[in-house]
Parts: C-alpha cells; sequence; structure tokens
C-alpha cells in the first residue's frame, strides 16, 4: 500500500478529502483534510433525482481543487467514492464521465450496503468495543444502518431517508407528519434489529453531541468516543424541532446545518422510539476512514490485529526516539503492579491503561526534553484518538504527565473528576509510574534488580550500584504507610 494515499468522499451534502500517511504497516495520522458544502443534490429530489448543472459545477470545482491540494502531498493512490446523490440520479454518467475525462478522477458509485458497511468498518476499527450496537449514519440523502458486534458487522442496510431528501420533500412544505409517515415506513425494513445502544455517524448526530458537550461541565473536547447522556440528547433533539432559527444558533447549531438540522433531528427521533435506545456513543470517523481501513486492511478482513491499536502505534513510531527505554518501563511498571495491586487495592484492569502510559511517558520528549511530562500528556489527549474510551484516555494522559515527583494535583483530580479512578487507586497507579521511571534513571535500557512486596514495603536487590535510581527514588511523593528499601 502506498505511503501515502487520498481518500474522497462524496455525499449529498458535502464533498470531503483527507490525506492519510502511513507511520508502518496498520499506523496512520492525517496529513490534511478538506471540505466543501457543495450539496450536489439540491434540487435533485424534486426534479426526478437528477443532478442540477450548477450543483454538479459546484462540486466539479472543488474536485479539481482536492486534486490540486493531493498532488501537492503526493499521494501516490487516491481513492474517490460517490454515494446516495450520485447513487440515485439518472444522470450521474454525465458527471462521472466529465470528471474523469476533465479530471481523470475515477468516481466509484457505492451501493447503500456498501455505504452502510464502510461507516461501520470505521467504527468497529476506531471506536472502543461495542456489543450490540447500531450504528446510524445520516446522509443528505440516506441513511445507514449496521449491526456492530465488537469487531464484527452484520445487517448493513441503506434506507431512502436523508436530511436533503426529507428537506425537498417535506420539510420546504412544512408537512411534518408526511415527513414521519415516510420516514416510519422506511424504518420497517428494521424491524429484525434488537439494540439499545446507538453510534452516531456523520455530521447531523455530531452536531447534536457537539451541541450537548458545548452545554455541559463534561472536562474534555473530544468528541470521538464521546458518550452524550441520553436524556440530555432526547432533550436537546426535542428543543430543537420546536426552534426558530435564532433559537437553533443559541442552541448550538453552525449556519451551515441550520436548513437541513431537523429533518436529521426527525430521523433520530423515530430511530430511537422504534429500537428503544438508551445508550449513545458519538463517532468522529464515517465512510472516508472506511474506505481507507478497508484498503489498509485488504488482507486481513478489514480488521485490525489482535492487541493491535493503530493510535498507539503511530504515537510509538513517530514520538518515542528510544523505544528499548518505553519498554523496559513498561515492563518494570507491570511488574510492580502484579506485585503491588492487591494490597494498594487497584482495580486490576488498570494495568491496561498503567501499560500503555509506561510506553508513551516519554512520548513529550521529542517535542521538549525538560517539559516532557507535559508535552506528553498533551500529545497523548489528542493523538491516543483510536480505540479508546474518555476515560481511558484521561486517565493514560494523566499517569504519563504525572511520571515524575509528585502525585496528580486536586485542582486536575477535581476538573477530570467523572473521568478519573477514585483518587486513591489513582495515586497509586501513579506513583507505580514514577517509580519505574525512577528505578531505571541508573540503567535506562537495562532491567540489572529484582523486586519484592512484602507489608507495604517493597524490597529491591541488585548487584550494581543504583545510586541514581535510590536519589531520585526519595525525590518522589510517596504513597502513605509505604516505604522502599534497597538491600
Amino acid at each position: 500500500m502506498s505511503k501515502r494515499v487520498a481518500v474522497i468522499d462524496i455525499g449529498s451534502n458535502s464533498i470531503r478529502m483527507v490525506v492519510y500517511e502511513k507511520t508502518s504497516r496498520f499506523a496512520f495520522h492525517i496529513l490534511h483534510e478538506a471540505k466543501s458544502r457543495v450539496r450536489i443534490s439540491e434540487n435533485a429530489y424534486q426534479n426526478g433525482k437528477n443532478l442540477q448543472d450548477i450543483a454538479m459545477q459546484r462540486t466539479f470545482d472543488a474536485l479539481e481543487n482536492f486534486l490540486t491540494i493531493i498532488s501537492s502531498f503526493k499521494a501516490r493512490k487516491t481513492l474517490c467514492v460517490a454515494t446516495s446523490a450520485l447513487r440515485d440520479a439518472p444522470n450521474k454518467k454525465l458527471f462521472i464521465d466529465r470528471v474523469k475525462n476533465s479530471l481523470g478522477l475515477q468516481i466509484k458509485v457505492i451501493s447503500g450496503e456498501r455505504e452502510a458497511y464502510l461507516g461501520a468498518v470505521s467504527c468497529a476499527n476506531l471506536l472502543p468495543l461495542q456489543e450490540n450496537a447500531i450504528s446510524i449514519d445520516i446522509g443528505g440523502g440516506s441513511t445507514e444502518f449496521s449491526l456492530i458486534n465488537k469487531k464484527d458487522i452484520a445487517s448493513s442496510v441503506s434506507l431512502d431517508l436523508g436530511t436533503v431528501r426529507l428537506k425537498e420533500l417535506f420539510f420546504d412544505s412544512n408537512d411534518i407528519d408526511g415527513a414521519k409517515k415516510y420516514i416510519d415506513l422506511e424504518l420497517e425494513r428494521l424491524s429484525n434489529f434488537n439494540v439499545s445502544t446507538a453510534i452516531g455517524i456523520g455530521g447531523t448526530f455530531r452536531a447534536i453531541s457537539s451541541a450537548v458537550l458545548a452545554q455541559s461541565s463534561y472536562p474534555l473536547e473530544k468528541i470521538h468516543a464521546y458518550e452524550p447522556s441520553y436524556n440530555d440528547f432526547y432533550k436537546l433533539l426535542i428543543k430543537i424541532l420546536d426552534s426558530n432559527e435564532d433559537e437553533l444558533k443559541k442552541l448550538g447549531i453552525k449556519n451551515s446545518r441550520l436548513d437541513t438540522i431537523k429533518p436529521g433531528v426527525l430521523i433520530l427521533i423515530r430511530v430511537f422510539k422504534k429500537f428503544k435506545i438508551n445508550s449513545l456513543i458519538t463517532s468522529g470517523v464515517g465512510v472516508r476512514e472506511g474506505v481507507f481501513l478497508t484498503d489498509l486492511l485488504r488482507n486481513s478482513k478489514d480488521k485490525f490485529p489482535a492487541n493491535f491499536n493503530t493510535s498507539i502505534k503511530y504515537i510509538l513510531d513517530s514520538h518515542i526516539d528510544n523505544l528499548s527505554h518505553s519498554n523496559q518501563i513498561c515492563s518494570v511498571a507491570k511488574k510492580l503492579f502484579d506485585l503491588m495491586h492487591e494490597e494498594l487495592e487497584i482495580d486490576v484492569a488498570y494495568r491496561y491503561e498503567l501499560g500503555i502510559a509506561a510506553k508513551l511517558c516519554m512520548s513529550g520528549s521529542t517535542i521538549h526534553y525538560y517539559s516532557h511530562n507535559k508535552h506528553s500528556y498533551n500529545l497523548i489527549e489528542d493523538a491516543l484518538e483510536f480505540g479508546f474510551t474518555h476515560k481511558q484516555i484521561v486517565l493514560i494522559a494523566t499517569l504519563a504527565r504525572y511520571a515524575k515527583k509528585r502525585l496528580p494535583p486536586i485542582f486536575h483530580t477535581d476538573k477530570y473528576k467523572e473521568l478519573l479512578p477514585d483518587i486513591n487507586q489513582l495515586n497509586s497507579l501513579s506513583y507505580i509510574l514514577s517509580l519505574s521511571v525512577a528505578l531505571l534513571s541508573h540503567h535506562p535500557l537495562n532491567i540489572d534488580f529484582t523486586l519484592r512486596f512484602e507489608d507495604s514495603e517493597l524490597k529491591i536487590e541488585s548487584k550494581n550500584s543504583m545510586y541514581l535510581a535510590k536519589d531520585n527514588i526519595k525525590k518522589l511523593e510517596n504513597l502513605e504507610n509505604f516505604t522502599v528499601t534497597f538491600l
């Protein structure tokens, strides 16, 4: 696979382009992203689904600019897919041929089922594992659904429910009852689905989640993997339906979505009612990530290898200069955890997050060594994007931030209280990581000591001098009733 790959997604409402760069076989990051609200489907549903000249020209112009950007980044492969608007249009060949002949770009019009599958692939690989959930991707012309159980995907379905479609067919004439009947009739095709968790893909769901997030005291400004309260989310849906344009803006709805948010909201309300949804998770990824991943993972059944996380590997590839040192910190931290977690009353599940924090706690040194803990914290909070809950991200970042001398301070633990473990477990985890870093300070690339833990006393034995380790351990903010002894 090429090191740099561009993906273009031509939707009914917007067209998006992303340039991805691989840092190793399965790890990647975004080099550039662009979006234009060309609304290629504008006035199509009132004209036999035929694409209109003005809308096609907007899309052509955006594509021409996208290809210039892609060329500047020297991407060696460009994947371009089109969804509902082109899929439905009787005159799509006119547009596709013009783009191919004038720009040299091959547009692949994908089926609704394929579109649903691609969105689900991105969720299954890049969100925390979900059991028996339904993905919902509301677009301008259609809405896609898939059943997701951990990394397995089933029953991908596409329905003719889209924000632009409903706007032009019903909302422009204020026929809300007609829209409800139309939506419910389409949803009858999903009668065999039995789920209570909804994974929201696409702009409508993200716009509402962003508004809920902005109105709350939630401490992390990250929309991917955000789990809004169902009650807060649903109350906002009802408010949106009853609001005028000025009120929508006050609710946090962006100008670009003012004319299509209500059709999307009505779709969600009817879906929630049908399935008795009570748990929500927001996806920051969708079809374009699915296109990239199915190319990246084409030889592994569209799944990352077991126990592999692409965000961890990206940070290791790009920000860890001395992988051996990181691996040694991780080994010592896990050994200390195994010896101490029962007496310190730490939930065994936190061993996973501790190990990741240990591996990544030096990542900020590539930005500035003398303030690497601060930079590690920011890097982890931002770049540890895929496959983790917000609680895991905040815990891992916090442990890396304070892997030095002191335990996490009150101002930090108070701010992130709803996302962090209780203070005793957090302090114990933080101390273990700081202790691991200190123990390796005399010999960063070699574990030349043994560890024993009895009656709140850690006993360390080595044939070599551990002067620097002893000195650094004395500087640590210690746990209560805990001692370290060198034999």
